[in-house]
């Protein structure tokens, strides 16, 4: 028999707003939403005061404003979303045993086997208060025996607050809440359960899988699988010894600054698209220079987290003049980014990014098809 489980979720309330807030405190307790321009823009997120007009994330802005014309509109500050997620996933990684950061706001911990040593319960609610405290962002947990379950209890809890659901009420949790609480979902699969006269999770679960088979296919025994309250899913360890990076070594060591430049902006593109094609975004940017006398110098620094061209070149010629000794011919360059994820999609609701995301998935489907370097900016040819 499988060692019992204890897994806690944790969820920063509103992270884009609960950073607005906390660097502008005028903002608190009003209809905020964060996103793009009134016309084009769309919600990136929004406060609890403005969620009860109907908003939510990914809604166009200008049905937002219709919904509730007196909402304040703050642009967004992708910078700082950046740095307050890594702080709590600093706090988080000197504790934790084992930890997965799902995205930019949420986390998953699997505490199993700390009960040797300490309370579960208690060591994530001291854990929560410390985020509080150190960070002043308002965070909510779950606490259960698998992840579907703490997260649940999570979105229970909130705002602001936290929740355990102890080994064997599972199903006594779960009975009683609408079926589309149950993660994953969505709109379509929610309008056929109430069709067929399913609206509790509990409905699914006095249900004979067989049944729910024939009602919705192959889901049908999965669906059931979660109203029981079963769940596999592993909490996947979070690290970021990761990166990408490319260098080349000239032929011939060079000084002209024209040729340099555009190796530098052709090996940040290159290794940029890698980066969308493993669907991750970079947090730190490095630069390496060696001369012909084999002295290597490299910097590097903190970006928002991004994917894009035009995001990443700026940075990497930044940090190649704050190298370079002027006038010395370079043997070899190279660029790196780190810091790797896939968490700060989420970052990427602003306004023109849906223009730049299909401007980029456009250019990689011909680099795709035709190679790497079958398209590069003019000033790399």
């Amino acid at each position: 028999m499988s060692q019992l489980r204890t897994i806690a979720h944790f969820d920063l309330d509103a992270f884009f707003v609960s950073v607005e807030c906390i660097n502008n405190p005028s903002l608190k307790g009003i209809p905020l939403i964060v996103g793009g321009s009134r016309e084009r823009g769309v919600v990136a997120a929004c406060s609890y005061e403005a969620r009860k007009y109907g908003i939510h994330s990914a809604m166009p802005m200008a049905t937002a404003m219709r919904l509730c014309p007196q909402a304040t509109i703050v642009k967004g500050t992708r910078g700082e979303y950046s740095k307050y997620s890594r702080w709590v996933t600093e706090i988080i990684g000197t504790k934790a045993p084992l930890f997965e950061k799902a995205s930019i706001d949420e986390f998953y911990l699997d505490l199993t086997g700390m009960d040797k040593y300490f309370n579960p319960w208690q060591w994530t609610i001291d854990m929560r208060q410390e985020i509080i405290d150190k960070t002043g962002l308002p965070i909510s947990f779950g606490l259960a025996s698998n992840k579907m379950i703490a997260k649940m209890a999570t979105n229970a809890a909130k705002p602001n607050g936290y929740m355990q659901v102890k080994p064997g009420m599972e199903k006594e949790f779960l009975s009683p809440l609408p079926v589309n609480a149950i993660p994953g979902i969505g709109k379509q699969t929610y309008q056929h359960l109430l069709a067929i006269g399913i609206q509790t999770i509990g409905d699914i679960s006095a249900r004979k899988p067989s049944d729910l088979e024939f009602l919705l296919g192959g889901y049908g025994q999965e669906l059931w699988n979660k109203a029981q309250g079963i769940h596999h899913g592993e909490v996947v360890p979070y690290y970021e010894a990761k990166s990408v990076s490319t260098e080349n070594t000239f032929e011939t060591s060079s000084t002209d600054m024209d040729f340099i430049m555009s190796e530098l902006v052709r090996m940040t593109e290159r290794i940029a698209y890698e980066l969308r094609q493993d669907d991750k975004m970079a947090g730190c940017i490095a630069v390496k220079i060696r001369y012909p006398d084999f002295e290597t110098s490299s910097r590097q620094t903190a970006i928002s987290y991004t994917c894009y061209d035009d995001e990443l070149i700026p940075a990497a010629k930044a940090l190649f003049y704050k190298l370079y000794r002027k006038g010395q011919p370079v043997r070899l360059l190279g660029v790196k980014l780190s810091e790797l994820t896939n968490e700060a999609r989420q970052t990427n609701l602003f306004e023109n990014s849906e223009k730049k995301t299909d401007l980029y998935n456009a250019i990689d489907a011909v680099k795709g098809r035709f190679g790497k370097d079958a398209i590069a900016r003019a000033r790399t040819i």
